[in-house]
């Protein structure tokens, strides 16, 4: 009875009020703004190549730290299983909705990580945090308080590495085990191995905080996007003439639904919107807990560096898997779904060497979300219990590991999912509140930079 409730809260949560939640905010920011932050993409470029650096300002981590660790922790299953999901279930036309939604998901992230910088408030050792609890808090007041704390327990729960873990090991055993032979009949002892080995790695990374959580994203992430945007491109040359027909059945199949839902167009926005969401997390909360850590006294500026990420992460990553599952024609030619089906249209383009590409990939994109949901999960608990005791987080996160390696997840993931969407509630609720605080800040921030220019 209570495994059932926890199924149709996540299926009702990320059906329609997460909807109006995510993408009904991120019209809201665009509009509000009328589309100003969209005008400052060259400038925000120059700030994540570090132009704009304040080595003295309040902070831990520089922009492009900031912004390759929250990467790090969005670019990973979703962009690769989580849009072969999108297609299998929806067909072409969720991946429109997931621009759109990713579009709009620009807006967002200006205002909730621009936001994350204005309120920056003090943790319990007195260091400067940033988050949608800290902003609740020193942006909104007392009596909001109970919205504050609503968050951090929700994104405690939320920021689990049970799936990514498991997922981990099933890709693995799915490439390079089972058919090398190697997986024998203890799958179990294999499994619980694996599972092992990946605590020990992360480990080794979250107890070096977020320093060390920034430093080994900023090294990992950009390679791993160019290796994998490369191996896309190539699917693409070889099915050069597949391309842009293909990009005309994603925008027809977007207003016609007739490749998987039978017409039903309002059915696949959500799919779209809820893979997009999934994917770069625009409203969620993660962001701003991560890019409130950047080393600068300019909210606007980490603005318009987070509102990259949508761009990076939605737009090119999860499109390059989208037309390489569907240039390749798998999507119509098998009922495998997930990483299996991602897996078969790199195989399909690549044959004997394809698979293992996307395997190196799903494993640098995996464990660099496990170091980030790890700071995320840290920094939520710390609100809640205070920085002594915030330590404990790490110990449950890396059993929390193991667990993940050798457990059915069908229960467990719809509760994370449950949890993990309740935190766009307070998120966006919060930024809409604090909305003309942000303007004010904009209209001084850009015409500053213009005169400067």
């Amino acid at each position: 009875m209570i495994e059932d409730l926890i199924v149709q809260g996540a299926n009702f949560v990320w059906g329609t009020p997460l909807l109006i939640v995510l993408l009904g905010g991120g019209i809201f920011f665009a509009i509000y703004s009328r589309f100003l932050p969209f005008n400052y993409f060259r400038h925000s470029i120059d700030i994540l190549r570090g132009k704009y650096d304040e080595k003295e300002s309040a902070g831990q981590i520089s922009h492009f730290e900031a912004l390759s660790g929250h990467l790090a922790a969005t670019i990973g299953m979703g962009n690769i299983s989580g849009v072969a999901v999108a297609i299998a279930t929806g067909g072409p036309g969720a991946i429109f909705w997931m621009w759109v939604s990713a579009f709009f998901g620009v807006a967002t992230k200006f205002f909730t990580c621009s936001l994350a910088v204005m309120y920056r408030g003090k943790d319990s050792e007195g260091v400067m945090q940033g988050g949608p609890m800290y902003v609740i808090k020193e942006g909104l007041g007392k009596k909001y308080m109970p919205l504050a704390y609503f968050f951090a327990i929700t994104c405690f729960f939320g920021m689990t590495p049970i799936f990514q873990t498991n997922q981990i090991v099933q890709v693995f055993n799915d490439v390079v085990m089972e058919p090398n032979g190697w997986l024998g009949q203890d799958a179990f002892m294999s499994n619980l191995i694996q599972g092992v080995l990946i605590a020990i790695l992360v480990a080794l990374v979250i107890f070096g905080g977020i320093k060390r959580i920034g430093a080994v994203a900023g090294k990992m992430v950009p390679f791993m996007v160019i290796v994998y945007v490369a191996s896309v491109l190539y699917i693409m040359l070889l099915h050069y003439d597949q391309v842009l027909p293909t990009l005309g059945l994603i925008i027809i199949d977007a207003f016609t639904a007739q490749a998987a839902m039978g017409g039903a167009v309002g059915a696949l926005i959500i799919t779209g919107a809820r893979r997009a969401a999934f994917s770069n997390e625009a409203g969620i909360g993660t962001a701003p807990m991560m890019h409130g850590a950047a080393k600068t006294n300019e909210p606007i500026r980490e603005g318009l560096v987070a509102m990259i990420g949508p761009v990076v992460d939605t737009i090119i990553v999860c499109t390059m898997t989208g037309l390489a599952i569907l240039i390749t024609g798998v999507w119509q030619a098998t009922e495998s779904n997930g990483i299996t089906l991602t897996a078969q249209a790199f195989e399909s383009a690549m044959p004997g060497f394809g698979p293992y590409i996307l395997v190196i990939c799903v494993l640098t994109f995996a464990f660099t979300t496990l170091f980030g949901l790890a700071y995320y999960g840290r920094k939520a608990f710390a609100f809640m219990v205070g920085v002594k005791r915030s330590y404990l987080f790490s110990y449950w996160y890396i059993v929390l590991i193991i667990i993940g390696s050798i457990s059915s997840l069908a229960v467990v993931v719809s509760f994370v999912d449950l949890v993990y969407g309740l935190m766009a509630f307070p998120t966006v609720i919060s930024a809409v509140l604090l909305a003309p605080k942000v303007m004010e800040a904009s209209k001084e921030y850009f015409k500053k930079m213009d005169t400067s220019a």
